[in-house]
């Protein structure tokens, strides 16, 4: 009787936290419950519950220049900002990993910068250090300012997959006559190859999804998917933005379901 009384507290506070965890998820979900059914609504109005189902929404996205020209510029933009955040970030996180060196606590800091100063400021300056050498409105501006945002998240994802890594497999290479590059290579990047992966599938979906940044850099030619979006929203209430949203949303499910298998998979986690 005692072990029952004793256990009740315990029930009780795993009770309610079952309760609250249900209760943020369910407030975290609701707006996919009301987006994704009215994706396959009526084209007039953004309608829920839709008062009929169909799939023209989805036709007029991927059949109107005025959305596949913005989506065609925001994979331009991610996939140049992902490869050169990864070109930058793999070899400086395994460096900050594995080296000590002078102002390296500075350096550190100034990399992960954006991630606490406000994106609205980090456009600012973009907006007018790019108007300074005239490539504000271009693709390589949002490409540039996009690097900014995903950077620092492609480093954090290396130097935790550096930190799980055998050194002592790098010193052997090392001892064998193998230069450092050639070592990183050859005996580092195999090992890093889910790391790898999932930092450029989320550098990837963080570019693909900026839209202050891209608000700021975008010119009438260079305009994003989300950039086309939030005007849409602001301007006309297209009911295809729940389409594009619904799509959105799936990409980014399939991001994450595939960086949990990747890390499920190497064996260097833990």
């Amino acid at each position: 009787m005692s072990d029952i009384f004793r256990d009740s507290p315990a029930r009780r506070y795993r009770a309610i936290g079952t309760g609250l965890a249900v209760a943020v998820y369910v407030y975290l979900l609701a707006p996919l419950v009301v987006t994704v059914p009215m994706a396959f609504g009526p084209t007039n109005a953004l309608v829920f519950p839709p008062e009929s189902y169909s799939l023209v929404l989805f036709r007029i996205f991927f059949t109107s220049p005025a959305w596949l020209d913005p989506l065609s510029e925001s994979i331009k933009v991610a996939l140049g900002s992902t490869a050169l955040a990864m070109f930058a970030g793999v070899p400086a996180g395994y460096w900050f990993a594995r080296h000590d060196f002078f102002g390296k606590g500075l350096i550190g800091g100034i990399i992960m910068s954006p991630l606490v100063v406000p994106t609205i400021v980090t456009a600012l300056g973009l907006y007018f250090y790019f108007s300074y050498f005239k490539i504000s409105g271009t693709t390589l501006s949002l490409v540039l300012g996009h690097v900014m945002v995903t950077l620092p998240y492609v480093i954090l994802m290396i130097v935790a997959g550096v930190n799980k890594l055998d050194r002592n497999l790098e010193f052997g290479a090392e001892l064998m006559g193998a230069g450092s590059i050639r070592m990183f290579l050859t005996v580092v990047v195999p090992q890093l190859v889910p790391s790898v992966v999932s930092a450029a599938l989320f550098a990837f979906l963080l570019s693909f999804d900026e839209v202050v940044i891209s608000w700021f850099l975008a010119g009438s030619s260079t305009v994003t998917l989300p950039v086309r979006m939030f005007s849409a929203l602001e301007w006309e209430v297209s009911p295809v933005i729940a389409a594009v949203s619904t799509l959105l949303m799936a990409v980014s499910l399939l991001v994450c379901i595939v960086a949990i298998a990747l890390k499920k998979e190497t064996p260097f986690n833990g």
